[in-house]
């Protein structure tokens, strides 16, 4: 188990479902305070309950990461519920699809507004407090997709994955000597509720082209978070790390049938 020096308060955003669950779920269990961070509060609610079962104080609150007043209150509420802000999980994210010849500005800015925009909204409401405690962490949810591979539709979705490794580069070295670091995990397929109803042969499919023969789950991704946010990791800055079973690695499919 990796080690803190002292309790930690955490906001994951878009921590009512999907992968921010899973982030949510992992610091719960570590014995962090979690604040997640959400667009519908019946959603939240029904988080926290179960969320709650892993230990930790954990507390929600209705955020708009596309509206930097919105995350300031975001940021407010951890204040007000835990007195500190020593992590932030940066993972609320849209996928719509739509296609490049069909695309509206609409569509593009709010996929740029919620995925990139979001991301710096969210650090900049969580910044002082981070800094105050002396230990701050910034994990930042980005993508295998738009960084090393891509997928027809998701041209937008890509781009502001990508916009987020080339942010944390550059905060890294403006927030160093705040003694805060700033890092991201890129996920594979991970098996969340966006898959529901897809059914077991098109899961198979997916699991078919990743090398270790599985879909991640979100406690993977929730795990690296654990490990970026830990004394262990107070090191490493401006990084990213790829968690997706070794899908990215395979150069045809041919190359998976010589396992």
């Amino acid at each position: 188990m990796f080690t803190f020096s002292s309790r930690r308060a955490v906001v994951v955003t878009g921590g009512s479902k999907g992968i921010g669950y899973g982030i949510a779920k992992v610091f719960a269990g570590a014995g962090a305070d979690v604040l997640i961070a959400g667009r519908h509060r019946d959603v939240l609610d029904r988080a926290v309950d179960a969320l709650r079962e892993y230990g930790g104080r954990v507390e929600a609150t209705v955020v708009d990461v596309a509206d930097p007043s919105s995350c300031r209150s975001m940021a407010d509420r951890a204040m007000e519920a835990f007195g500190q802000i020593d992590v932030l999980c940066s993972n609320a994210g849209i996928f719509p699809t739509a296609r490049l010849a069909d695309m509206t500005p609409e569509q593009l800015e709010e996929v740029l507004g919620t995925n990139f925009k979001g991301t710096v909204y969210s650090v900049q409401a969580c910044l002082p407090h981070l800094e105050a405690s002396g230990h701050g962490r910034i994990i930042v949810t980005s993508s295998i997709t738009g960084v090393i591979t891509g997928y027809p539709g998701w041209s937008h979705y890509g781009a502001s994955k990508s916009a987020q490794l080339g942010f944390i580069r550059t905060a890294a070295m403006e927030l160093a000597a705040k003694k805060i670091t700033i890092n991201a995990v890129m996920p594979g397929n991970i098996i969340t509720e966006g898959l529901d109803g897809m059914g077991q042969e098109y899961l198979d499919g997916m699991a078919a082209s990743v090398p270790l023969g599985r879909l991640g789950a979100v406690e993977d991704i929730g795990n690296a978070a654990l490990f970026f946010a830990s004394d262990e990791a107070g090191y490493i800055t401006g990084q990213s790390l790829v968690v997706d079973g070794g899908q990215v690695l395979p150069e045809s499919v041919e190359a998976l049938q010589e396992i």
